[in-house]
């Protein structure tokens, strides 16, 4: 009987696949069709048929990206008049026949949520759930949750159990890139991930909790459910480094989800990309809001009345240029309430109208023959004058972001003017060479600038408010395109707008975003939350103003100098901007999957004897192996190879012993050993404890536990991390005493 299901499911499935592959085969044939359109000169007509298009060639990608586990569950509901039972099959996509009718449900939709929340308890409806498990289009076993007392009568009863889908996919080996958990969403990840858009949402869990795994479907989710509001504005998923974004990238392709901007904080300023950090206590420094207001400060200190009048040479006349005007011009540019840059275009056409009346008057003293129809060409005359242009720029010079920021560390005699109540080893912190990269801590820091800088050329400003009225006529456009083409529902006004330039912008939403400093976004979802600096947090609030936030994270595991203690604390940026102190919920996943108990148990106990308020959570499984104590890594990596058992590897150390350990490990493996995120991509991956957060590998070797406890105040949070990365097997590199809590380990 066995056999006889699961050649039932075969068949099925069979189908499934083959109205997949007929509808791309029509995606292919429409594809084919709009290329060919002859649409002679008119560029519209061009940007209109390459939207199109566009749309198409997604629609492949999303049918292509969804073939592996297409289906991969069944609902039994009870029967209908005639007595059959009903049975609805859930998959990564909705699929409908050729008469319209479904015949594959969206894991997305409200009627598959049964598949994951239903008990015997309370079983929505449902009989019994069955999971499809598959290897490329083959289903290779079926495991049956059974949920009414009734169908374990007869001869069926428990023929379809099995060791289950969630301890098969648990047990699996790892492959360097996150999976997704689709066919395996447990009922309180599937509550969560369900959970209303608006607001902000805390997800709270401990190690191997899903934390990851539920933001990312919860982003397919949100983006499935709210499409129309969504789709243009975007979703930003914001990451604790670039081995973090590398490592989850394809779930959500695997979804059915493209639209998604991944950045890590290092990259939420367009043009730096950010990987390295800050010694501990400049970083803790950089992190505060007081920053903020160091930035404000540093903005208008460029903006500077002379002390004295200056005498400019203007086509052989001698102007004197008294401190009065300049002062008068920049509080007439002030006043106007625009930043730096934008508010120096009043700044500048001020002081040119009143120094052009002055000379106006010097030359008639002098007997010219001129009056007030000459001031615009002796406004000219003196806008083009050096002499002119140096004065102007000395008092409002225009900057951008970077050399802001750069001149504020780089130059101490500034920076103490700025800061006058500051201690001299505070400020010591910040200095640093002028040609120096910029850091993770930094990019609040430009973002700031930026918000009091504005645009940098008043060219800028004028394209952008163009860019904006051409916008709303182009979506006026495309509403007739979209009537004439007759191909409504396929694409949205708003997006075909998004082609209607001379030359037909191809970017995507997500692409469009990360280039845009200044987009917001309709959703936010921040992974390792408990990181995050105040000052990282305002950044995030100006993506996202519309206070819709999924915000993942366990406080105990909170490693950065200038991470929160609390949620509370944490969320006093976004709480403070909303102006309500309660419009947040806490959500929390109490279920291990990830670490098995004998690692969960002695990381805990780590993390208690070092005051870490740990999340309690229940672990489902254990491994076959005990942790354990080796005196060195080489050793260490040589113990886990002998085993023959396959799998992912991590060699967790500290950055300072970084680069003499990958010396020793290259020596003794080769190339199998990769660095950073390079090394998801190898056999071993070489990481900081900061690099590993998030991660997951079959195998964990800790180097050092010591050093890692003792590199900042928040040492014991990253050992944390690093001792919970692992699914099987974890071993402590240790020639000496091991950290309070570990002493007791064979």
């Amino acid at each position: 009987m066995v056999d006889q299901e699961l050649a039932r499911e075969q068949d099925y499935v069979a189908t499934l696949y083959a109205r997949l592959d007929a509808l791309q085969r029509e995606a292919e044939a429409q594809l084919k069709a709009v290329r060919m359109l002859d649409v002679g000169g008119n560029h519209q007509s061009r940007s209109e048929r390459d939207t199109f298009a566009r749309t198409y060639e997604d629609r492949i990608v999303q049918l292509r990206e969804v073939d592996d586990r297409l289906a991969f569950g069944r609902l039994e509901t009870a029967p209908e008049e005639d007595g059959e039972p009903v049975y609805r099959y859930i998959g990564r996509v909705g699929l409908r026949d050729e008469n319209l009718q479904p015949i594959l449900l969206d894991w997305r939709v409200p009627q598959a949520s049964a598949f994951y929340q239903a008990t015997a308890a309370t079983p929505l409806g449902a009989r019994a759930r069955r999971h499809l498990l598959s290897s490329g289009r083959r289903i290779i076993r079926i495991e049956d949750e059974i949920l009414d007392a009734a169908l374990l009568e007869g001869d069926t009863a428990n023929l379809h159990q099995g060791e289950g889908a969630l301890l098969s996919a648990l047990t699996a080996q790892r492959t360097g890139h996150m999976s997704d958990i689709v066919s395996t969403i447990q009922a309180e990840q599937d509550r969560i991930i369900r959970s209303e858009l608006n607001g902000v949402l805390v997800v709270q869990g401990g190690p191997g909790t899903g934390k990851t795994a539920v933001a990312l479907h919860r982003a397919a989710y949100l983006l499935y459910t709210h499409r129309d509001r969504l789709q243009n504005a975007g979703v930003l998923i914001v990451g604790p480094s670039t081995s973090f974004l590398q490592y989850i990238e394809a779930v959500l392709p695997s979804l059915g989800e493209t639209g998604v901007v991944l950045a890590s904080v290092g990259q939420l300023f367009p043009g730096v990309e950010a990987g390295h950090e800050d010694a501990p206590a400049t970083a803790a420094l950089k992190g505060q809001t007081f920053m903020a207001d160091l930035i404000a400060r540093a903005v208008k200190s460029r903006q500077k009345v002379p002390a004295k009048a200056q005498k400019l040479l203007v086509n052989g006349d001698t102007l004197v240029l008294k401190p009065q005007l300049i002062e008068a011009a920049i509080h007439r540019a002030r006043s106007g309430g625009k930043p730096h840059n934008e508010a120096r275009v009043t700044f500048v056409k001020h002081a040119l109208i009143a120094l052009a009346r002055e000379w106006l008057e010097q030359l008639k003293k002098q007997g010219r023959s001129m009056d007030d129809t000459d001031l615009p060409m002796l406004r000219e005359d003196l806008r083009l004058a050096d002499d002119v242009r140096v004065a102007l720029n000395t008092a409002w010079l225009p900057l951008t972001p970077q050399k802001l920021v750069q001149d504020l560390y780089a130059r101490p005699q500034w920076l103490e003017e700025l800061t006058p109540r500051w201690r001299a080893a505070q400020r010591a912190l910040l200095y640093r060479p002028r040609q120096a990269e910029f850091t993770i801590a930094d990019v609040p820091l430009l973002d700031e600038a930026a918000e009091h800088l504005g645009e940098y050329s008043a060219v800028d400003a004028a394209q952008k408010r163009e860019a904006k009225e051409q916008r709303k006529r182009d979506i006026e456009n495309a509403e007739l395109a979209i009537a004439n083409m007759d191909v409504k529902g396929l694409v949205n006004a708003k997006a075909l707008a998004d082609n209607f330039a001379e030359l037909g912008d191809r970017a995507t939403t997500a692409e469009r975003a990360a280039l845009d400093r200044s987009w917001t976004y309709g959703h936010v979802i921040v992974d390792e939350a408990q990181e995050l600096s105040p000052m990282q947090w305002r950044l995030l609030m100006r993506r996202g103003p519309r206070r819709s936030f999924t915000i993942v994270g366990d406080i105990a595991q909170a490693a950065a100098a200038a991470a929160a203690s609390s949620w509370r604390e944490a969320l006093a940026p976004v709480l403070e901007a909303s102006f309500e102190a309660d419009r947040w919920r806490l959500e929390e996943l109490t279920v291990n999957y990830r670490t098995p108990s004998q690692i969960a148990a002695a990381a805990e106990k780590m993390a208690v004897a070092h005051g870490l308020p740990i999340t309690a959570s229940r672990t489902v499984r254990a491994s076959d192996w005990p942790v354990e104590i080796v005196g060195d890594a080489v050793n260490a990596l040589r113990r886990e190879r002998a085993l023959g058992v396959g799998g992912t590897v991590a060699v967790i150390v500290v950055e300072e012993h970084i680069d003499a350990l990958a010396k020793e490990l290259h020596a003794e493996f080769g190339d199998i050993v990769g660095r950073g995120a390079l090394g998801l991509l190898r056999e071993v991956a070489l990481l900081t404890p900061q690099d590993s957060k998030g991660l997951e590998f079959d195998a964990v070797i800790v180097v050092d536990p010591t050093a890692i406890l003792a590199a900042s105040e928040r040492g014991a949070g990253a050992l944390y991390v690093a001792m919970t990365r692992a699914t099987q097997r974890l071993y402590l590199v240790s020639d000496g005493p091991l950290p309070t809590g570990l002493g007791d380990l064979p």
